[in-house]
C-alpha cells in the first residue's frame, strides 16, 4: 500500500494542469438536443495536441455518441453539467480492439481524468430498448438472451483499456445500458467521491476493475442492478493487485463487493476497509476463484451489512480453469456486523435478483472449496451476524448424517452463488474443503429457533473456534458446532 500511495501522489502532480478550455469555444452545445459527438472529439484532440489541460463543461446537457478521451486531458463537469448519451444506437462505436460498446473510451492513454460535480447519463433503459427494437427489425445482429441484447452490444458509460494514471473524482455516473464503468488492464487508478446510480437495465454493474494494478476506490456510493463493486480477471496471464477500497457504500440486486465471476488470472494484495452494504440480494462479499485464479493476501476490515441475503461467500470452483490450479489463501475478515432478513432484500427494485428455486431455508455464510483445491488460511475475528432463524425441516431439510452431508454436490463447474447448493445443514456458517480456518470472538444470533446447528464443517483440516457466542431461541444446550470428516480442529471457550 505504501507503493500505491506514493504512485498516486506522484500522479496528482502529473495531471495537474494550468490550462482550461471551455467547451463553448469549440461550438459544443449544452441544449439537450444538439448531437455534439464530432465537436467534443475535436476539442479533446485539440487539447491533447496542445500538451493537455481541462476541457470544462459548464451547466447544461451535452448530447453525444461515442467519444475517445486522449492523453493529458481532463473532462471537467461543473455542477449542473451532464454528458448525455444519444438515444440512437448507431451513434455508439463497438471498438474493434475491445469488442464492446461504450459512450466514453480511452485506449492506451496516460494522465486522463473525469472530474467535477456533474453527471454522465447513459439513458440506459431507452438505449437498451431502442437497440432491442432494431434487433427485432433486423437492422442489428445480436444473439439475444432472454430477449435482451447482449451486454457487449449495449453501451456502457466508460470503458478504459490499458491506460495509466487515471482519476475519476466527484462525478455521478447514471443509467448505463450495460455495465457502467470498466477499467481493464489499467495502472494507477484513483476513484474518489463518486456517486453511481446504475439500475436502469439488466447487467448494470456499479464498477468493474479488470486485471488492474495500483487502484484506490474510496468515499463513493454504488447503487446497482448487478454487482456493485466488481473485480474481474479476464487474462490468465494478468492479475488484479495492490488495491484499496475504503469508506464506500454499496447496494445491489446481485453482490456488494465481488471477485469474479470471470477469474482467470487472479486477485492479490487487497485491503477493504469501512464498507457498508445494504438491501442487497446476494452476498455482501463474494471471493470466487472458479476459472483457475489465484486469490491471496486479502484483508477485509470493517463491514456493516444490513438487509443483505448473505454476508460472506468464499468459493473455489473449476469452471474454465483449463488445467490451471485455482488457489485461495491468506484471507482475513474482521470487524463485521451483519443482519440477514427473512424476506427478499431487494424487493421492489425495477431489476430484482431472480426468485431462487425452492425449497431452501435461509442460507449460511460459507467457505467452500473443492476436495483437491482447499481454501487455506482464513481468519474471521470480531464478527456478529444476526439471522432470522426459523429453519424448518418440514419445509426443506438437510440433516447431519454422513450420507446427507456427503450428498451435498461439489458443483465445481457451476456459477458461484451462495445459494447454489440450495439446502445447507448450518444456519450461520458452513465450511467445506478448507484448511486452517480460525474464528475468534464471533457471535451468531438466531432470532427464532432453527433445526440446524450454527456451524457445520466438512473436510476441514485444522482450525480453531475460540470466544464463540451463540444466541438462539429455545436452544438450551444445543450443540452449535458440528464437525464432520474434519481433523485438528480445536473448540475453546
Amino acid at each position: 500500500m505504501k507503493k500505491l500511495v506514493a504512485l498516486l501522489l506522484c500522479f496528482w502532480s502529473v495531471v495537474s494542469y494550468s490550462k482550461d478550455y471551455a467547451v463553448s469555444d469549440f461550438g459544443i452545445e449544452g441544449n439537450g438536443s444538439t448531437l455534439n459527438t464530432k465537436s467534443i472529439q475535436a476539442a479533446i484532440d485539440y487539447v491533447t495536441e496542445k500538451g493537455g489541460g481541462r476541457l470544462v463543461f459548464s451547466a447544461g446537457e451535452y448530447v453525444t455518441g461515442t467519444i475517445y478521451l486522449k492523453s493529458n486531458v481532463t473532462l471537467h463537469l461543473e455542477r449542473g453539467a451532464s454528458i448525455v448519451a444519444s438515444l440512437n444506437p448507431f451513434d455508439f462505436d463497438k471498438d474493434p480492439y475491445i469488442n464492446w460498446k461504450s459512450l466514453i473510451y480511452a485506449i492506451k492513454q496516460e494522465n486522463i481524468a473525469i472530474t467535477g460535480q456533474g453527471m454522465i447519463n447513459g439513458r440506459g433503459f431507452t438505449n437498451a430498448i431502442n437497440t432491442l427494437n432494431l434487433v427485432h427489425r433486423g437492422f442489428i445482429e445480436d444473439e439475444l438472451k432472454y430477449d435482451r441484447v447482449r451486454e457487449w452490444n449495449r453501451p456502457e458509460n466508460i470503458y478504459f483499456r490499458e491506460c495509466k494514471n487515471i482519476k475519476i473524482i466527484g462525478i455521478t455516473l447514471k443509467d448505463p445500458a450495460s455495465w457502467n464503468q470498466t477499467y481493464d488492464q489499467c495502472e494507477n487508478l484513483l476513484v474518489d467521491s463518486i456517486t453511481v446510480d446504475s439500475k436502469a437495465y439488466w447487467n448494470n454493474d456499479g464498477i468493474d476493475i479488470v486485471d488492474c494494478k495500483d487502484v484506490i476506490i474510496r468515499n463513493s456510493h454504488f447503487d446497482a442492478a448487478d454487482d456493485a463493486i466488481c473485480f474481474k480477471s479476464h487474462d490468465v496471464n494478468s492479475i488484479c493487485e495492490n488495491v484499496l477500497v475504503e469508506n464506500c457504500t454499496a447496494r445491489s440486486s446481485a453482490s456488494g463487493l465481488k471477485f469474479g465471476t470471470v477469474s482467470r488470472g487472479g486477485f492479490r494484495n487487497f485491503v477493504i476497509r469501512n464498507l457498508t452494504v445494504y438491501d442487497t440480494y446476494r452476498s455482501a462479499i463474494t471471493f470466487a476463484a472458479v476459472d483457475g485464479a489465484i486469490v491471496e493476501n486479502i484483508l477485509v476490515d470493517g463491514v456493516r451489512s444490513i438487509n443483505t441475503g448473505n454476508v460472506i461467500y468464499l468459493r473455489i470452483g473449476d469452471r474454465w480453469s483449463k488445467g490451471k490450479r485455482p488457489v485461495m489463501r491468506n484471507i482475513t475478515i474482521k470487524n463485521v456486523y451483519a443482519e440477514i432478513p427473512m424476506s427478499k432484500p431487494d424487493k421492489g427494485y425495477n431489476y430484482e435478483g431472480p426468485i431462487e428455486d425452492m425449497p431452501r431455508n435461509i442460507s449460511p455464510a460459507s467457505i467452500v472449496g473443492l476436495p483437491n483445491h482447499l481454501i487455506e488460511n482464513v481468519t474471521l475475528e470480531n464478527i456478529e451476524f444476526v439471522y432470522p432463524g426459523a429453519g424448518n425441516p418440514f419445509y426443506a431439510k438437510r440433516g447431519l448424517t454422513p450420507e446427507e452431508l456427503d450428498s451435498i454436490p461439489n458443483m465445481k463447474v457451476a456459477y458461484p452463488e451462495f445459494s447454489q447448493f440450495k439446502e445447507l445443514p448450518a444456519w450461520a456458517f458452513y465450511i467445506r474443503h478448507a484448511k486452517n480456518v480460525n474464528f475468534k470472538n464471533v457471535k451468531f444470533v438466531a432470532k427464532k429457533s432453527d433445526y440446524r446447528p450454527a456451524i457445520v464443517t466438512d473436510n476441514l483440516d485444522s482450525g480453531s473456534f475460540s470466544q464463540m457466542k451463540f444466541e438462539e431461541e429455545n436452544a438450551a444446550d444445543k450443540q452449535q458446532i458440528f464437525l464432520h470428516n474434519s481433523k485438528n480442529v480445536s473448540i475453546q471457550p
